[in-house]
C-alpha cells in the first residue's frame, strides 16, 4: 500500500548559520563597544562603573563565551517559534481530547477537520494515520492487521515530524558543557596572568595582578552564566517534545482502539 505521509516542511534555522551570526555580533561588541576608549582612563583602566570596560579586561576568551551565550538565547527563541508551530493552532491538550472522542465514536471525517484546523507535527501525524485508516477500512484484513498498519504509518509519520522538533537540541546541550569549560580556560589564563605578576622580583606589579584576577573573575561568571541558560533551555525544549510525543502516542492508541470499537459495534 502507498504510503499517504506527506512532504514534511522544515520550519527550523541551520544552527551553524545562528553560530556564524552570534560569532560576528559578540566579536564587533567585544572589540568596538567593550574595548570603547570612553570606558579607560588614561593608564588603560576601567572607569568606575564601566563594566563593559571591565569584561573588556576579560581576554580574548569572552568574544567566545559571548558567542557562546548568544547562540544559547537566538536558538531559545528559534525553538520557542518551532515548537509553536509543531503544537499547531490550538491548545494541545484540547485537540488531542477531542480527537480521542472522535475517534471513540468513529468520527473520522471529524477527526480529520480536527487535524485540518489544528495544524501542527501532531495534526500531521493524526492525518498520516487517518488516511491509512481510510485506506484499510474495507479491505478484508483482520482488525488486528488493520491496527498494526495504522501504528506502522504513525510511527513513520513521527520519524519525520520528531526530528524537525529536536533540531538543534544538540547544540544547546553542547554549549551547556563547552560554555563552562570555555569559562574556566579563561579563568585559567587569568589565573597565570596573577601568579606571573606576583612571581616578579621586588613588589607585585599591581596592575598586572588586578588584570589577571579580573579575567579570571569575568571568565568564570560568563561561562558559568552560559552553561546555565543552556542547561534551563535543554531542559525547557525537551520538556516540550516529549509533551508532544506523549500526546502521538495517546493519539495512536485512540486510533488502534477504533477497530475495537467497531468490532464490538458490529456485534
Amino acid at each position: 500500500m502507498k504510503s499517504n505521509n506527506k512532504k514534511v516542511k522544515k520550519f527550523g534555522v541551520s544552527s551553524g548559520l545562528i553560530i556564524l551570526g552570534c560569532a560576528i555580533v559578540a566579536f564587533a561588541f567585544f572589540k568596538y563597544v567593550c574595548g570603547a576608549k570612553g570606558n579607560f582612563d588614561a593608564m588603560g583602566h576601567p572607569l568606575p562603573g564601566k563594566v563593559f570596560g571591565t569584561l573588556y579586561q576579560g581576554g580574548w576568551v569572552i568574544p567566545i563565551v559571548m558567542t557562546l551565550l548568544l547562540t544559547v538565547i537566538a536558538l531559545s527563541v528559534e525553538r520557542f517559534i518551532a515548537m509553536q508551530k509543531a503544537r499547531g493552532t490550538g491548545n494541545l491538550v484540547k485537540f488531542v481530547h477531542d480527537s480521542k472522542e472522535m475517534l471513540e465514536n468513529l468520527d473520522i471525517d471529524g477527526a480529520r477537520q480536527l487535524c485540518d484546523k489544528q495544524k501542527g507535527s501532531v495534526a500531521n501525524i493524526l492525518r498520516a494515520g487517518l488516511l491509512r485508516y481510510e485506506d484499510i477500512e474495507a479491505s478484508e484484513l483482520t482488525n488486528d492487521e488493520k491496527a498494526v498498519l495504522v501504528a506502522k504509518e504513525i510511527e513513520d509519520a513521527t520519524a519525520l515530524e520528531l526530528p524537525i522538533m529536536e533540531q538543534n537540541l544538540p547544540v544547546i546541550a553542547t554549549i551547556s558543557t563547552l560554555g563552562t569549560l570555555m569559562g574556566l580556560f579563561g579563568t585559567v589564563l587569568g589565573m597565570i596572568k596573577s601568579f606571573g605578576a606576583m612571581g616578579q622580583e621586588g613588589a607585585p606589579d599591581s596592575t598586572q595582578l588586578a588584570i589577571g584576577i579580573s579575567e579570571a573573575l569575568m571568565n568564570t561568571a560568563m561561562g558559568i552564566g552560559t552553561g546555565a541558560l543552556a542547561i534551563i533551555a535543554y531542559g525547557f525544549f525537551s520538556g516540550k517534545v516529549q509533551n508532544v510525543t506523549n500526546a502521538v502516542n495517546e493519539i495512536g492508541f485512540a486510533i488502534g482502539q477504533t477497530f475495537t470499537t467497531r468490532k464490538i459495534k458490529q456485534q
